[in-house]
């Protein structure tokens, strides 16, 4: 069918006709909105054409024809955009590659650095907003550090939550980790009977460790384990909200002190945390392996009750 009689019968129909951004005969601007249709004889030929024969489908009145698609992108003559106006949007590959397909990357010495935060332990900040029940279960669920993998249980603290006086100790041994209390077997009996002697019993009194799981072999904690269990204890001091505290043996006393000195030295000098009295004193296992030091810790649980009798 020629292209005139196609736009002919288009036209009578009511439909637009689709012009190509870009002809396929070259870049030129065709204006065939404005080509007017040429006058059709009334003997218009309606059977199959010959190179297609009885293949092709039969168009009927009223059907229209559907232009062809292709990978052009294609804009209706009434648009008032013709070739000139829209070649600017199609792929220009004449003039090659954009030049920043060209631009090389600096190299890797110029790029700036990325340098990761420094995490706070055990997520201080939320750390601090727990109540005691959230806190005990947060702590069953640490593992800031490589002691979860060989713990039993954790040893997260006991007593009087309300006390007067708190009892800090160093980490959990190997019954503790058993039992999940801290200060049991001949350490705990031993402590036990020196809380006695002052007046107060276990259960009057709130104890826990710097630690809340046993490092292997019963060695001392290390300074980063002691670090990521820091805000537990520093929330259980803060609900506890005793009037003194007794910290018993050296890394008890060093980490809570943040000091270097023997507990020979500071059991003789007054401390406070948090605005709280501290008393340093031996570790009852010491005392277990040293009695001749008794005499010593006798006088630091002296000094304790008459603070707590202030």
């Amino acid at each position: 069918m020629e292209e005139a009689l196609r736009r002919q019968y288009l036209a009578a129909m009511g439909i637009e006709t689709w012009v190509p951004r870009h002809p396929a005969g070259g870049r030129e601007a065709v204006d065939t909105a404005s080509e007017q249709p040429r006058p059709v004889a009334a003997d218009v030929p309606t059977g199959p054409s010959p190179k297609t024969g009885g293949l092709s489908k039969q168009r009927h009145p009223g059907e229209s024809r559907e232009p062809e698609q292709t990978t052009r992108d294609w804009i209706p003559a009434s648009a008032g955009m013709t070739n000139e106006n829209v070649s600017g949007l199609a792929l220009n590959t004449e003039s090659g590659p954009p030049d920043w397909l060209e631009e090389v990357p600096p190299p890797t010495e110029e790029w700036a650095s990325c340098e990761m935060p420094e995490l706070l332990p055990a997520a201080v900040t939320s750390v601090a907003a727990l109540d005691w029940t959230a806190l005990a279960y947060r702590v069953t669920q640490c593992q800031a550090c490589e002691l979860h993998g060989s713990r039993q249980q954790t040893v997260f603290g006991v007593g009087d939550r309300s006390a007067d006086l708190m009892v800090i100790g160093e980490a959990p041994g190997a019954e503790e980790d058993r039992q999940g209390e801290p200060f049991v077997g001949r350490a705990g009996q031993l402590l036990n009977a020196m809380l006695l002697a002052i007046g107060l019993r276990r259960d009057q009194v709130y104890i826990a460790n710097i630690l809340k799981c046993r490092p292997p072999g019963n060695r001392d904690p290390r300074p980063e384990e002691a670090l990521k269990c820091e805000p537990f204890l520093l929330r259980q001091v803060a609900l506890v909200r005793p009037r003194v505290i007794l910290a018993v043996g050296k890394i008890a006393a060093q980490n809570l002190l943040k000091s270097q000195e023997t507990v020979g030295r500071m059991r003789e000098k007054a401390f406070q945390f948090e605005g709280v009295p501290v008393v340093v004193s031996y570790h009852p296992a010491y005392l277990l392996r040293s009695p001749e030091q008794k005499a010593k810790a006798w006088q630091d649980l002296q000094r304790a009750a008459m603070l707590l009798r202030a």
